[in-house]
């Protein structure tokens, strides 16, 4: 008893002392420049030859450096150096290798020569691939099994070291690319337009088949060449200027061929000793921790001095402090700590005590969170205004859609009849509704393939879908259920009937939704189609049958989504290009869709500069998509993003992946607050404690005088 007594008391000492009980960070972090996040679904890949998704960007973004990056404040998004000293110079040439100007006609234009002059002096993370003896050998190169004992990571080694970028490291990574072994899921697009890639691929796949991994470097490769150590050279066929983009991507980020090495020895695999677990970089932060179970740790790389924060922005930029930290080097966080949060709720309570820096905002919190406006413009709400909290937003350079099969011999093809019913059910789909109901607002109706922050995209009255809406009081009005009547009756369909068959109208939806919360949205969608008496019937299936079907041609409408590779119109406009058609060319056209004029436009526009005479080119492009009405056009999603006051340079930029080296803590601040916000109750436990004692006093009494009374 007096044990349990002293622990009390101990107890509530310690709460006065200013600790928290519920802090999940170690007492050794306080103070220290860390941001604190969280992920939900642990990365597949990091090999940055693999990896193609957002969670595993969002890390191999900050740990590697492509020669390009966008630049982090201006808008719209703009492409600067970052392992690069300059942008790439592009020479033109003919089919006989001979320069042209640079204004020469596309139509002449057979290669185009892109040189990269790397910064000099760039540095690798500490590693021990790069750790020498003193002879000056690779001390880690020919480890036996018993070396590896109770080895689980590269911090485990001894020793760690470091050495210069250089450009033969970038061209080792674009042979990477062609690696069968790798299977990246680039190779096939750059096979298209890296001149001889495709036909180094193959040979490496043939090396393969032989039983033998190939050397990368055994077979030619035309298209890429190195000049000297800080420069070199991809051939590139025709003209493509969106190639610029790819170079901001960790496909493109230097790869030195000892650490491959390092890694192949036998035993590394078993212990999770790969590339694809412990990447290795020359960025601005290294994976020091990879627990994808629990958490996941970037530290600052102690080689990084190549790069300061940006100098200049959009108008505005300033006055909300933006350029505060300009000509600073970066980064300004030395560690960032992810988290394993799979619910939403813990994940959003912990922010709001204060030990998340920053976080997205679920259904079950927006409310709680954001408030939006009769113009519907969203704010925080004043409990999060007291907290300090403040509210980011972008719209996405995404579309999320449903396709009609162009296939189908009710809803495809170019007939009248089919055109008409396709634009009658775009009528009917009411996306403002399904965003108000089931996002929360936070989305902007689709007009086009095309979405706000991507040249082509047009504000006001001439950016509307003429097909879909009207244009009142200065803003888009989606055009009555009787103009979508009207439309159905003139297909065929009058009040949903078949004329030619008096059957109803039934259309089917293919789709992976199966849970709680998808059944209600299908209930939504269902009632849609029943405003002009159409039956929708929704057939539910697994991911990899539904791909299937998509594949196949098996499907009359289906849902589906894009995310920009890059910030252009050609990759959004791809998507319906007859020459991309999923069944008849295994593209990325899902809906099959094919219009002669529009693919003919497609090939004059894509390769172009942006410009009047690209915008006349895509405005006809638009013109026709809108008319065929191939897909329900959908929506582009908006981020909505909280941040807590001590965090500054936070600004969205749904482009960059690489953001977190901009931004800047106040730890200081931030403990002020998470004090404030995590005071623990201690009148419950003194009122505890004191009858404890009390009942503990009185038990001691009635022992003694049980005792004396023998």
């Amino acid at each position: 008893m007096k044990r349990l007594a002293a622990y009390l008391l101990m107890l509530l000492l310690s709460a006065c002392d200013g600790g928290l009980w519920n802090d999940p960070y170690p007492a050794s972090d306080s103070g220290r420049s860390i941001l604190y996040t969280a992920f939900t679904e642990r990365p597949k890949h990091l090999d940055p030859a693999q990896a193609y998704s957002e969670n595993e960007y969002a890390l191999l973004a900050n740990i590697y450096a492509p020669p390009l990056q966008y630049h982090y404040l201006k808008r719209p998004y703009e492409l600067v150096p970052l392992a690069a000293s300059e942008m790439p110079r592009v020479t033109y040439q003919d089919s006989s290798h001979r320069t042209l100007p640079e204004d020469a006609p596309q139509d002449r234009i057979a290669y185009s020569l892109y040189e990269i002059h790397i910064k000099p002096g760039m540095r690798y993370q500490p590693h021990p691939a790069f750790a020498k003896d003193e002879e000056g050998r690779p001390e880690y190169d020919h480890l036996e099994p018993k070396e590896l004992e109770g080895v689980h990571a590269p911090g485990d080694f001894a020793h760690a070291g470091t050495r210069t970028v250089n450009a033969q490291d970038y061209a080792y990574q674009i042979r990477r690319l062609a690696d069968p072994a790798l299977h990246s899921p680039i190779y096939g697009v750059m096979s298209e337009y890296i001149v001889g890639f495709r036909e180094y691929g193959e040979a490496l796949q043939d090396a393969l088949k032989k039983g033998k991994h190939p050397d990368l470097w055994a077979y030619p490769l035309s298209g890429v060449e190195v000049v000297n150590d800080t420069t070199y050279r991809i051939a590139i066929k025709g003209k493509y200027p969106q190639f610029a983009y790819w170079l901001a991507m960790p496909f493109f980020s230097p790869m030195p061929m000892e650490v491959e090495r390092f890694y192949e020895q036998p035993g590394m695999k078993e212990r999770n000793l790969t590339l694809d677990w412990w990447p290795v970089g020359s960025g601005p932060y290294y994976l020091s921790e990879n627990n994808p179970n629990r958490r996941m740790v970037l530290e600052r790389n102690p080689y990084y001095d190549s790069e300061t924060y940006p100098s200049h922005g959009e108008a505005g930029d300033e006055k909300t402090g933006l350029l505060a930290d300009r000509g600073r080097k970066l980064p300004l966080i030395d560690r960032v700590v992810f988290t394993l949060e799979k619910e939403t709720i813990p994940y959003w309570n912990k922010f709001l005590q204060g030990y998340y820096d920053a976080s997205g905002i679920s259904s079950d919190s927006f409310d709680q969170a954001v408030q939006v406006g009769t113009g519907g413009e969203a704010y925080v709400t004043d409990e999060m205004r007291r907290k300090g909290i403040t509210l980011s937003t972008s719209v996405a350079t995404s579309t999320l859609y449903t396709g009609f099969n162009w296939l189908d011999p009710v809803v495809g093809g170019s007939s009248e009849r089919a055109r008409k019913l396709r634009q009658a059910i775009s009528i009917a789909v009411d996306f403002e509704e399904f965003i108000s109901i089931f996002a929360n607002g936070r989305g902007v109706a689709a007009q086009s393939p095309i979405p706000p922050g991507i040249f082509g995209y047009r504000e006001g009255k001439a950016g509307i879908n003429p097909v879909v809406y009207d244009w009142v009081d200065g803003q888009p009005k989606r055009k009555p259920i009787s103009e979508a009547k009207r439309l159905l009756a003139e297909a065929g369909y009058p009040n949903g009937v078949d004329e030619k068959t008096h059957q109803p109208l039934v259309i089917n939806l293919d789709t992976t939704s199966s849970g709680v919360g998808d059944k209600s949205r299908l209930d939504w969608l269902r009632k849609q189609f029943a405003k002009i008496n159409v039956q929708l019937v929704v057939r539910s299936t697994d991911y990899n049958r539904f791909q299937d079907k998509v594949r196949r041609g098996d499907t009359q409408m289906f849902y589906y989504g894009w995310n920009a590779d890059y910030p252009d119109p050609e990759n959004f406009l791809f998507l319906l290009d007859g020459a991309q058609g999923k069944v008849a060319h295994g593209g990325e056209n899902a809906s099959n869709y094919s219009n002669p004029e529009y693919d003919m436009l497609f090939e004059k526009m894509k390769n172009m500069e942006n410009g009047p005479e690209r915008l006349a080119i895509i405005d006809r492009m638009l013109a026709i998509l809108r008319s065929d009405a191939p897909w329900l056009w959908g929506y582009h999603p908006k981020n909505y993003v909280l941040q807590h006051g001590w965090l500054y340079n936070v600004k969205p930029n749904v482009m960059a992946n690489n953001k977190l080296k901009y931004w800047r803590v106040d730890p200081k601040a931030r403990e002020q607050y998470q004090k404030k916000w995590n005071r623990p109750v201690l009148a419950p436990l003194w009122i505890g404690g004191s009858l404890l004692l009390i009942l503990g006093i009185l038990m001691r009494r009635a022992l003694r005088k049980r005792d004396e009374s023998r």
